[in-house]
């Protein structure tokens, strides 16, 4: 038997203790729940399923499987591998005592043995008092373990770095990108100072190893490719000094952002649905638009940028044919609004959070990068291609988990976060570096998930996979009561000192006109308003009781006389279908219309002195109507007023592309089950070998497969068999067959006690067992 074929023994170690010469064997010794464990940390490890304990401890020590389950790692699990690997742990095994002596007065002992359960558990590390390492595990360590540098502090990097010259910075830079050592005659003693590598040396910049070799400093590396500047050689987690806040505070400062986070995105799609955003040739929405939007919604483009993706997360808002088309369609695609829009438009404030929250936690897109320049040197476009990252939602969830870890209204500074980032995942830091924690940071707090750098209620309970009635439950605990009433002061401005009733926001926004919102919000009342309510169906008297029956102060006079004197100036035109048609009870009044240039536009004919018609549209003859100084009303075939006002254009909800995952974490059955085909494989793999059919491995005839499985069910042996499933995975097993025919085979699994079916012609191969 080779040494892939089973579990070989022990071997005895030079320091004269046995340990396991092979991750084999290692393996083998493991319990199901280890087993099990080793595949819910590494889920690659599982695709697809491997045959036998063999196959799996050889994909545990393939490089790329042993890189991937290294961003996992923190500085010490990876130093520990750095060390071990030095020692010679691949080859002979390091005693535990040396490991301990190398990192002595740098961890402690009990974060020692927690990192090498974290590595067991993983299977990069294996033994008790003699320690093995895979072989690859030193690729994974990004910095030098053998040679400790002087620490330098992120002031002194970043001083130096400002004092160099221009060829300077392209060396180090060329360092920073490549390996850190480089070769070159200019480290040699007395050679001239200000030679390029000799000031960076006096600068620290470089480290001296030998006449011809110098070497970038880890930290100056980190440095210039953008990264958290941090000390690798400093085993312990730095610290974070919390600032402890009432968690009523926390929370009310998150609903507040929420609270203006749905306004914003109210606004926004009223603004894409009255004009759908043309779609980029390459995707996305343009500058152009971006700023559109910026206006309509009083934010600024970054605001924009953030609420566009939430909206395309949501499902809110797609690119697509709109319904009804924009006057100047091109036949190309438009960003507008889907038909899921009006539903969330119409459910609670907490429920309209959940959906936007949720959303962005899951999304796989990193809104902060837009307005950043590509490859190509061009502007990043939001809801673009380029904005897509498959590894943004656990970033996300990463950041949101260490402040998750504090207690509840306890808040970390960015910076601090940063670098607790940076040692807990060191390999991460190319590409989540301090800016990238900066900007989740930032978009958490915008979308109402943290609140004065702590972790909000609602955001604890989406973190921790809460059920949605619960996190909408804390949100609204944590919004303020709405409120039925309002405050009109004497400037005919409308204050509401809290959110309002959902009624009474629709009869305030329609009368009147937001002049700035937060926890109270300002409205403006205006003849324009006081006209669309009257446009809407409203009555002088309906809009006269809302504010009688609401408002806490007294009705100021001026609110009166506007109300009064735009009613009675609305609705003396009416304009019908016919196409359209004009009545006034004036016949002055309608023969100034005719007399004016919008006649001719309209193509007004009178029918009497107190009717015309013509052709246009009911709308277009409104809207003619009043860009020429009249105050006409649409009516429908009573007379009575119709509300008019344009509808926004919706697009259908398109099915979103899946985002690029890692393999999926197996549920704890499947693990089960595949613990046991592990097992039965190995058994397999490694059982004596007696008389066999084809124990090449290629198919054997159908007529010896079943002489020999009878025999075995005749004479009660056990037999190996290769067997291809319906998905054409192959696997070994050893069963005790029971009978055959019928082109089938029931056999007694000794490993789950069940009686299972194969089919004959999927059998490869027979073995009878000794």
């Amino acid at each position: 038997m080779t040494d892939t074929e089973g579990a070989a023994p022990a071997a005895e170690s030079p320091h004269g203790t046995a340990v396991p010469d092979s991750l084999l064997a290692w393996l083998t010794a493991r319990t199901d729940a280890e087993l099990a464990e080793l595949l819910r940390l590494r889920p690659d490890l599982a695709v697809p399923p491997p045959a036998n304990l063999a196959v799996l401890a050889a994909r545990a020590e393939q490089r790329a499987s042993v890189l991937r389950v290294a961003d996992d790692l923190n500085v010490l699990e990876l130093t520990v591998i750095g060390v071990l690997s030095l020692e010679r742990g691949a080859e002979v095994g390091v005693r535990r005592e040396v490991l301990a002596e190398a990192l002595a007065g740098r961890a402690p002992v009990k974060a020692v043995d927690r990192a090498l359960k974290a590595l067991r558990a993983r299977a990069l590390v294996w033994g008790t008092q003699v320690l093995r390492v895979v072989a690859t595990g030193n690729d994974a360590v990004t910095w030098r373990v053998d040679r400790p540098q002087e620490p330098m502090s992120a002031a002194q990097v970043i001083a130096g770095l400002a004092t160099v010259t221009d060829a300077e910075r392209r060396l180090l830079d060329t360092l920073a990108t490549s390996s850190p050592i480089g070769r070159t005659r200019d480290a040699a003693p007395g050679t001239a100072p200000d030679r390029p590598v000799q000031r960076l040396l006096s600068l620290g910049l470089l480290t001296w190893v030998d006449e011809q070799t110098v070497e970038l400093p880890h930290q100056v590396g980190q440095a210039l490719r953008g990264e958290t500047i941090t000390d690798p050689m400093a085993l312990t987690p730095p610290p974070i000094r919390t600032n402890k806040q009432k968690i009523a505070d926390v929370n009310a400062v998150a609903a507040g952002e929420a609270l203006e986070l749905i306004r914003h995105c109210e606004d926004l799609i009223a603004a894409l649905g009255d004009q759908p955003a043309p779609t980029l040739k390459a995707g996305g929405l343009g500058v152009r638009e971006t700023r559109r939007l910026a206006k309509a919604a009083c934010v600024d483009e970054n605001r924009v940028s953030l609420i566009v993706e939430l909206l395309s997360a949501a499902g809110l808002i797609a690119s697509g044919a709109p319904d009804p088309a924009p006057a100047a369609d091109t036949g190309d695609d438009y960003w507008a609004p889907t038909v899921a829009a009006d539903a969330w438009l119409n459910t609670g404030t907490a429920q309209r959070w959940y959906t936007l929250a949720h959303g962005w936690l899951g999304m796989p897109r990193r809104p902060w990068v837009i307005g950043l320049r590509d490859p190509n040197d061009k502007a990043i476009a939001a809801l673009s291609e380029e904005v897509r990252a498959s590894g943004a939602p656990r970033d996300r969830k990463f950041v949101l988990e260490l402040l998750g870890e504090l207690a509840p209204g306890q808040g970390a500074t960015t910076s601090e976060l940063a670098a607790l980032v940076a040692w807990r995942r060191p390999r991460w830091s190319g590409r989540f570096g301090a800016g990238a924690v900066e900007h989740t940071v930032a978009e958490a707090a915008a979308v109402g998930l943290i609140g004065r750098g702590a972790l909000a209620s609602p955001g604890r309970g989406l973190l921790h996979g809460a059920t949605a009635e619960a996190v909408v439950a804390e949100m609204t605990a944590s919004l303020p009561a709405p409120i039925d009433y309002v405050l009109v002061q004497a400037d005919l401005t409308v204050m509401a000192p809290g959110p309002l009733i959902p009624e009474l926001q629709e009869q305030i926004t329609l009368v009147a006109d937001i002049e700035s919102a937060g926890a109270a919000t300002m409205y403006r009342i205006r003849e324009d308003s006081v006209r669309r309510a009257l446009d809407a169906g409203k009555s002088a008297s309906e809009l006269h009781a809302l504010f009688e029956k609401r408002s806490k102060t007294p009705v100021p006079q001026a609110l009166t006389y506007l109300i009064d004197d735009v009613a009675r100036r609305h609705g003396q035109l009416r304009a019908g279908v016919a196409s359209s048609f004009i009545r006034c009870e004036d016949p002055a009044l309608l023969a100034e219309v005719l007399a004016s240039a919008v006649a001719e536009q309209l193509a007004l004919r009178a029918l009497a002195p107190t009717v015309a018609i013509s052709q246009a549209p009911l709308s277009e003859v409104l809207d003619q109507l009043r860009s020429a100084g009249f105050a006409p009303a649409g009516e429908d075939s009573s007379g009575a007023i119709v509300d008019l006002r344009p509808r926004g254009a919706r697009v259908p909800r398109r099915r979103t592309r899946p985002a690029l995952r890692m393999p999926a974490v197996p549920t704890d059955d499947q693990l089960g089950s595949l613990v046991s085909q592990l097992r039965a494989g190995q058994r397999a793999a490694t059982a004596p070998r007696g008389q066999g059919v084809r124990s090449d491995g290629s198919r054997a005839g159908g007529a010896a497969t079943m002489a020999l499985l009878q025999l075995a069910a005749k004479v009660r042996r056990s037999v190996a068999i290769g067997y291809v499933d319906a998905q054409g995975v192959a696997t070994e097993r050893v069963v005790d067959p029971i009978s055959v025919g019928g082109g089938q085979l029931d056999a007694l699994d000794p490993d789950t006690g069940a009686v299972r079916r194969f089919t004959l012609h999927r059998i490869t191969s027979v073995n009878l067992l000794d």
